[in-house]
């Protein structure tokens, strides 16, 4: 029976680099898979997905109003799927997650999404809580703080220091975020005194 897995963690963990090399593998067997990517971070280009390794993989942009469901729908009607990923699947809406449940339901499709799971006040972002609740495997990939214990928070900042109010999404990579553990994320510290 194919599932619904939800792989996690704060930035600078790999999750970009996870999907494209699970992504090789089902290529480099003749087996086709669908890539997803959110439309709202478009930093590399749209319908693109970059790792900090530089690799890059094509991948179809969604918006909130986009139905990846009939999208895989209309696809076996000419092709085989054997898996679905989504990268940057915090940003997707209830809904969306909903038709990710049902691509492995109703297919029988394993489906792997890949997310942060909370954002920089700590809080969940929409498709991470609706993942975190309906997933059937969830999967932590672990990064580390400064300090070289596990980060698990996304600290936004600016000018080396924490930001504490803002839009919910600023997309950004290491020059508006860093991964530290719940400590650091807490007391503020960016970096060793």
């Amino acid at each position: 029976m194919a599932k619904l897995y939800f792989k996690y963690s704060s930035m600078n963990a790999g999750k970009s680099l996870d999907l494209i090399k699970s992504n090789f593998n089902y290529v480099e067997r003749n087996l086709r898979t669908i890539i997803f990517t959110s439309a709202i971070d478009d930093r590399w280009g749209k319908d693109k997905i970059y790792s900090r390794a530089e690799l890059s993989l094509d991948a179809i942009s969604v918006n909130p109003a986009f139905d990846m469901f009939d999208y895989v729908k209309q696809r076996l009607e000419s092709e085989s799927i054997h898996c679905v990923f989504v990268d940057e699947a915090q940003f997707l809406t209830k809904q969306q997650v909903y038709q990710l449940t049902e691509i492995v339901d109703r297919f029988n499709i394993p489906t792997i999404a890949y997310g942060l799971r909370t954002d920089f006040l700590g809080n969940l972002f929409e498709g991470s809580q609706w993942l975190l609740a309906w997933a059937d495997v969830l999967d932590e990939i672990r990064t580390i703080c400064w300090c070289e214990k596990k980060a698990t928070f996304n600290m936004r900042v600016q000018d080396g220091k924490k930001v504490m109010e803002g839009e919910q999404i600023l997309v950004g990579g290491n020059d508006l975020y860093l991964s530290v553990c719940r400590k650091h994320w807490k007391d503020g510290k960016t970096k060793p005194e």
